[in-house]
């Protein structure tokens, strides 16, 4: 819940309570005259149509990012486990197996046929899967327990895209070595140029340059299992792989070697958060179709094309990507893994705009400027503070690391907690949600949960090589964000503490003799049941009030969308005086002056431009008994300085605003 200063979802997310079950039938009759809830436009989720455009939709968005990997994945792994000494035909099998496992285990039964399963309202992420979780939980400590899941899970998805965009690039820009050994020096330069072209042109949308997405990866797609297939065709005993045994084997054969490599192995799966997170953009049932019959069969042929040019050639392990291609299309190759990457990039920072919007709805960071790219998608959005964010810290780890395989250290990490961050959640949704007995449960998620911590351990291994950097950045990310939901927290009990109850300031306002004025005015507050400052302030100051009065607050809740017909709230407290509940949900964007034209459905006429916002500004300062530590209290006050102002949050026109100082000890 907020206020015009305030971040949304300060307070507990659920509805107002309504009138006491208790009260006479009289009583609650014309109570429930007086209260009527209504809601904006809300579509209902509907099953996403299997048809062509939404499989090349989801090809452009969802998979470009596990698309991408076979530029680094496989060579990344046989260098784990063999270093500079000649790779054996009988170990090439065995990493390719448990690659193709992993994508077996991992993404088509954990993802696909599992996880994507929970749904919140249609919508996907670890985020919506924690608030479905959180909502079937009764028990406090778990429910936070469950929400500091979420959200540490949210830190390491952060970290994901970040490492994207740097490792993706540079892998494909390295191809170039191959056909242009000269061209070496180069490398580096044109990564950060491509990079800088990415980030800057985030505010035009992706919807400008979507309709490219969808073609370009379909022919990616089939480059890579017409690559693959020409290669297994010439050493067809690379289809061995696909037996586990060789897996088994490799694992027994070099015991804490094939640890090590485990650590590579995941970088095969890198992106499949995104199959989950993407849900409520395409549906469940595109994404499914997608990864079964198309970009499952595509990945695993390249894969094995790889090892078969590998046991045939063991000089290719240098880039056996690109030097699948026959010579005279290795440039065009790079040309297009080029734009690959740039677009699997570009999946990766449009979801994180996403998950950022929604650690600001529910209360975990600031205000953020947001700006909507398309005036037809609610999800195409910009943030410019956090696109720099993102652009400084790719560039910054090209520049340290400047190498996609000294990169791939820093990669597994972000992605094997996230994983684990799923799995554990995924223990409640499906005991409580979906009613699954406790030994269903156990059956399945405790061996994912085991093969999520066998991949996170492996890869703490690479903490000294880089894998320093997704944990100092979760690290810091979980830190800020506890920091602010705890500060918004101790100023919103300090004002319940500080404030006029409403039931005494309506009881006295008759025998006030305030002077009412004509007019409009809309106080906000993160405390409907109290007088907000900002009124009492401008009584003492001007010694007015307007004709027509509305307390607005802003209600977060913990799912994705408002339910329809629960979007408004409206009270009336007293003769023209009207208390007004605004719901969001923490994929939605607060637009209050839209919200408030709405208000002429229930006999209120709200004119926007006869009427004007009174904000109260806060002025932080330490209490004399503070509940906060001092370095946490000056890094709340940073971060609160540096927060877009609620007019321009809540999309409030500034020429309305009337701002009111109020002192607030915490």
């Amino acid at each position: 819940m907020t206020d015009a200063t305030n971040t949304p979802g300060q307070q507990d997310s659920k509805p107002p309570a309504g009138p006491a079950s208790q009260t006479a039938a009289a009583k609650a009759a014309q109570t429930a005259a007086r209260i009527t809830e209504f809601g904006a436009d809300q579509p209902e989720h509907t099953a996403a149509p299997v048809g062509f455009a939404a499989l090349l939709g989801v090809l452009g968005v969802v998979y470009g990012d596990i698309g991408t990997s076979p530029l680094y994945a496989l060579r990344s792994t046989i260098e784990a486990v063999n270093g500079h000494h000649p790779i054996r035909d009988f170990e090439v099998l065995g990493v390719e197996s448990l690659i193709f496992w992993t994508l077996l285990i991992v993404v088509t039964l954990k993802y696909v046929l599992l996880v994507m399963r929970a749904d919140h309202n249609g919508e996907g992420g670890i985020l919506a899967l924690s608030s479905l979780a959180q909502r079937v939980t009764t028990n406090p400590k778990l429910r936070l327990a469950l929400g500091m899941t979420g959200i540490v899970g949210a830190c390491l998805f952060f970290g994901d895209g970040i490492i994207t965009p740097a490792i993706s690039v540079l892998s494909a820009i390295e191809g170039v070595e191959v056909s242009l050994p000269a061209a070496q020096e180069f490398i580096l330069p044109a990564s950060v140029i491509i990079l800088i072209a990415l980030f800057s042109v985030q505010w035009l949308g992706t919807g400008k340059v979507g309709t490219i997405f969808g073609p370009v990866m379909l022919l990616w797609f089939a480059t890579l299992g017409l690559l693959g297939l020409t290669q297994i065709l010439h050493h067809p005993g690379v289809l061995f792989a696909m037996s586990p045994y060789y897996a088994v084997m490799f694992i027994i054969h070099h015991g804490a070697l094939s640890f090590v490599a485990l650590g590579s192995v995941v970088l095969c799966v890198t992106g499949a958060e995104a199959l989950y997170a993407d849900m409520g953009h395409f549906g469940r049932a595109p994404i499914q179709y997608a990864w079964n019959f198309f970009v499952l069969p595509m990945l695993a042929l390249n894969y094995l094309g790889q090892g078969a040019l590998i046991m045939a050639d063991p000089g290719s392990l240098s880039n056996p990507f690109f030097m699948m291609a026959p010579s005279a299309l290795r440039l065009p190759l790079v040309i297009l893994s080029t734009f690959a990457t740039v677009i699997a990039s570009q999946a990766g920072i449009s979801g994180g705009f996403q998950v950022c919007r929604q650690l600001i709805q529910l209360g975990y960071l600031p205000r953020m400027r947001i700006t909507h790219t398309n005036a037809e998608e609610e999800g195409q959005i910009y943030l410019p503070d956090f696109n720099r964010f993102l652009a400084i810290g790719a560039t910054l780890l090209v520049l340290a690391f400047r190498s996609s395989d000294r990169l791939a250290a820093a990669y597994g990490i972000a992605v094997t907690g996230t994983f684990i961050c799923t799995t554990m959640l995924c223990f409640v949704v499906f005991h409580r949600q979906f009613k699954w007995s406790r030994p269903a449960v156990y059956a399945t998620f405790v061996p994912l949960l085991l093969i999520d911590a066998v991949f996170f351990s492996s890869n703490v291994l690479k903490v000294p090589d880089g894998g320093w950097v997704p944990l100092m950045l979760g690290g810091v990310l979980t830190l800020m964000m506890t920091t602010w939901k705890r500060g918004r927290s101790l100023i919103v009990a300090r004002q319940r503490q500080d404030s006029l109850p409403m039931g005494s300031f309506l009881a006295r306002l008759p025998q006030s003799r305030t002077i009412r004025v004509p007019g409009m005015a809309v106080f906000l507050t993160a405390t409907p049941e109290f007088v907000p400052p900002c009124l009492l302030h401008n009584l003492k100051h001007n010694k007015v009030l307007h004709d027509h009065v509305l307390f607005v607050t802003v209600q977060n809740l913990d799912q994705p969308e408002a339910d329809r017909g629960h979007r408004v709230a409206v009270e009336e407290l007293a003769h023209d005086m009207y208390r007004v509940i605004l719901r969001y949900g923490f994929m939605e964007t607060p637009n209050i002056p839209r919200a408030l034209e709405e208000l002429k459905a229930n006999g209120i006429d709200f004119d926007p431009m006869q009427s004007s916002y009174f904000i109260s500004r806060e002025l932080l300062a330490r209490s004399s008994v503070t509940k906060i530590s001092r370095w946490r209290m000056s890094l709340f006050l940073f971060m609160a300085r540096n927060a877009t102002p609620a007019t321009e949050f809540f999309r409030i026109p500034t020429d309305r605003v009337v701002e009111l100082g109020v002192k607030v000890a915490i």
